[in-house]
């Protein structure tokens, strides 16, 4: 696999800085006017149970084998046949087959479906602050929408810190009633975050079985190409789809999101 080229000491500082090690005020769920009182218990043990989750994403650097920024490797260190997307570039496996998920109103690709056998990782890219974690914010949203459509959603420690588990009601076309399940992955680095997330046999599998171990792999070395344009964060990074590449895609998807 591609070369790790050493992190500068200025990362690691942004690192520190990224997941709140110095116990800075930059959790957006931090309000310095909240006081406790006794009729705030609810509320406490909810701030416990978050912070529980913000402590696990600090805990450790969980890019540490992947995914990488650009800036972090060599891909002229080996000779590995690659798929370059511009704001993505991955590095198939056996078998696997790509869909592709375009706005039908911009034309631009905005996510990419990497199907193994039933499983299926929805691959997205979005901007993200130089100096604040937002993964937190973004599972809060996840957990909201999840119980707005009558859902419910949990967290649990995956391979990549925080994984958000989601079962959601739906209704299909010819008005039959299922459920929607997946779990999400995120990756923060610097000023981008990698979110993949996995349906069918994946998102309903425990740990790393099955054909989840190649999606692993897949989401692990992926290497992020943010570029140098300011964006808003949660702002959708689009992707490129080369000619090259186009011949080996399985098909295409296109769709508003």
């Amino acid at each position: 696999m591609f070369g790790r080229k050493k992190r500068r000491a200025a990362d690691e500082d942004e690192l520190d800085e990224l997941v709140g090690r110095d116990g800075s005020d930059d959790d957006p769920a931090a309000d310095p006017d909240d006081t406790e009182d006794e009729d705030s218990g609810d509320d406490a043990e909810s701030e416990d149970e978050l912070d529980e989750w913000r402590r696990l994403d600090a805990s450790r650097d969980w890019r540490e084998e992947g995914p990488f920024d650009l800036s972090e490797v060599d891909l002229d260190a080996d000779d590995v046949e690659r798929m370059d997307f511009d704001a993505l570039i991955l590095t198939p496996f056996d078998g696997m087959q790509l869909q592709l998920q375009v706005n039908q109103q911009t034309q631009q690709l905005q996510a990419l479906l990497v199907v193994s056998g039933q499983s299926v990782m929805e691959l997205s890219l979005f901007a993200a602050p130089a100096g604040r974690d937002m993964r937190a914010d973004v599972r809060d949203e996840m957990i909201a929408n999840a119980r707005k459509a009558g859902g419910k959603a949990t967290l649990t420690e995956g391979p990549f810190g925080t994984e958000v588990r989601r079962v959601v009601p739906i209704t299909t076309q010819q008005g039959q009633h299922g459920y929607h399940v997946s779990r999400t992955w995120f990756a923060q680095g610097p000023r981008w975050l990698l979110r993949g997330v996995l349906m069918g046999e994946a998102g309903l599998a425990e740990g790393l079985k099955g054909s989840t171990e190649l999606l692993y792999e897949l989401f692990a070395n992926t290497v992020v190409r943010r570029g140098d344009r300011p964006k808003v964060p949660g702002e959708l990074i689009p992707m490129t789809m080369p000619p090259e590449v186009a011949n080996r895609a399985s098909g295409a998807s296109a769709g508003t999101r």
